[in-house]
């Protein structure tokens, strides 16, 4: 018998997860284990992983099923488990079961039967706007670009063929990885090359910057980029690596409403490997003062 990975372990949350925390875990997973952004034998990894994260979030995000989850665990849908005789949900997730919480095409076959994943974006259509992200396949055509981070987080316009024809295109800002936009007549989906030292989760931008351990001891003031400009930031004496600050508003944009993140500055702090005789001897002291 195959055991089964804990839903809450496979989407990397704790069972008090809220609705939101876990409709980020399922994004972020999704977006790192789809098969389409793997190749050769990691492939088949990562189709196994993206169906065990489909299977925990069709669970965890709905209400009812969460709760016959929480209360008995994978057994809650098995025919003939401990909560079969009196949870709805026992059984489901097989053909002859009453409730699925993978959708079905078809027959009533498991669509991840035969790890067909043709279209790499489906799965995301209900972050960004569209219907279930388990429809049928459109008939419109689609079409995917590659934008730089800043081009992502600013929006721009640029010139595409589509259809044998050139078209400006604007891509509105706040476009993320995986995000999808309907044109219409096509469907455009959006790669975006990683930054040089930014990263990003949601609307929300990170940077690591490294202070000299006298700075940390002393504190003093260091100058920040962000998305926009630069910003000169006061860094408190005392300070310890691994300390964030966080630049309100100074993240990305929402392409669905006017709102913006936060850019959170993780302080790291660079111990020297040499010191001078004199430096030691501070060293000594501190080490003294602080028994």
């Amino acid at each position: 018998m195959t055991t089964k990975n804990d839903f809450y372990d496979i989407l990397g949350l704790s069972k008090s997860a809220s609705s939101a925390e876990i409709k980020a875990a399922y994004r972020k997973k999704a977006l790192e284990w789809h098969p389409d952004r793997h190749q050769g034998t990691d492939k088949e990894e990562a189709e196994r992983k993206f169906k065990e994260i489909n299977e925990a979030y069709q669970v965890l995000s709905d209400s009812s099923k969460k709760s016959a989850y929480d209360q008995y665990g994978h057994d809650a849908f098995s025919p003939g488990g401990r909560g079969a005789a009196g949870n709805p949900f026992a059984g489901f997730g097989g053909q002859n079961g009453q409730t699925s919480y993978t959708w079905s095409s078809g027959g009533g076959q498991n669509p991840f039967g035969n790890m067909d994943f043709g279209d790499p974006f489906d799965i995301f259509e209900s972050f960004f706007g569209g219907g279930s992200p388990f429809r049928q396949q459109r008939q419109v055509p689609r079409y995917s670009v590659k934008i730089d981070f800043l081009e992502a987080v600013k929006g721009v316009t640029k010139e595409f063929s589509i259809e044998g024809k050139k078209r400006k295109i604007k891509i509105p800002a706040g476009v993320d990885e995986g995000t999808r936009i309907s044109f219409g007549d096509f469907m455009l989906s959006i790669n975006v090359t990683p930054h040089e030292f930014f990263e990003r989760d949601g609307d929300d931008i990170y940077i690591n910057v490294t202070i000299p351990y006298s700075m940390a001891v002393m504190g003093g003031t260091i100058e920040v980029p962000t998305i926009e400009d630069k910003v000169k930031l006061k860094v408190r004496n005392g300070t310890q690596s691994g300390t964030m600050i966080r630049l309100h508003g100074k993240g990305a944009p929402n392409p669905n409403h006017r709102s913006l993140g936060d850019q959170y500055v993780k302080i790291n702090i660079l111990v020297p490997e040499k010191l001078t005789r004199e430096q030691k001897s501070l060293i000594e002291e501190m080490k003294e003062e602080s028994l």
